[in-house]
């Protein structure tokens, strides 16, 4: 028998004061059975960072022609390609083909430097992709946050996330690898 997804529900307030960005979203969260609540909290973080109009969640892990968020448009077109993880260089490809913009966070801590570190030459050529990487701290403390329900506050400020619930805050700091960096 097949494990199916844990649904979490997430009331996220965000105040980005980088983009003048004010909103409240009401998200549902399907937690694939081989992904980490780190990874899937990392989500949430990275959807605040990003959020605004059409921003969604999409299938994910589940599909491979899809990242784990993106943006689209009337047209149907990709905006915002936003990846998790350490991709191949393939995907990467795939990736900026498809989407204006294409954004990568990379959260394995020594494992994602050393995937960095073979990257990194490899992608001079994708003038649309920004490369970010995620503390391994940052994920153990994102994840600290997670209930069934949640009420979270995402504060964005000098690229700083601060999100928070009843149970803590975390402060989200990505260090820019690649890119402009600019949303």
């Amino acid at each position: 028998m097949a494990l199916k997804a844990t649904i979490y529900k997430a009331d996220l307030t965000i105040s980005d004061m980088d983009r003048g960005y004010y909103d409240s979203h009401s998200l549902t969260i399907a937690q694939h059975p081989s992904e980490t609540i780190e990874r899937m909290m990392l989500r949430i973080a990275v959807f605040a960072l990003h959020a605004g109009e059409y921003m969604a969640f999409t299938r994910g892990i589940s599909d491979d022609d899809e990242p784990d968020l993106w943006r689209k448009n009337f047209s149907d077109e990709i905006e915002e390609w936003i990846e998790l993880g350490e991709p191949d260089e393939k995907r990467l490809r795939k990736a900026c083909g498809r989407a204006a913009k294409v954004w990568l966070y990379s959260y394995g801590g020594r494992a994602a430097d050393i995937w960095w570190q073979g990257m990194e030459g490899k992608v001079g050529r994708f003038d649309h992709l920004n490369v970010f990487s995620i503390a391994p701290e940052t994920l153990a403390e994102l994840a600290a946050l997670c209930e069934r329900s949640m009420q979270l506050n995402a504060t964005i400020q000098d690229g700083t996330l601060w999100l928070s619930s009843e149970k803590g805050s975390v402060a989200v700091t990505p260090q820019r690898l690649y890119g402009s960096g600019e949303r």
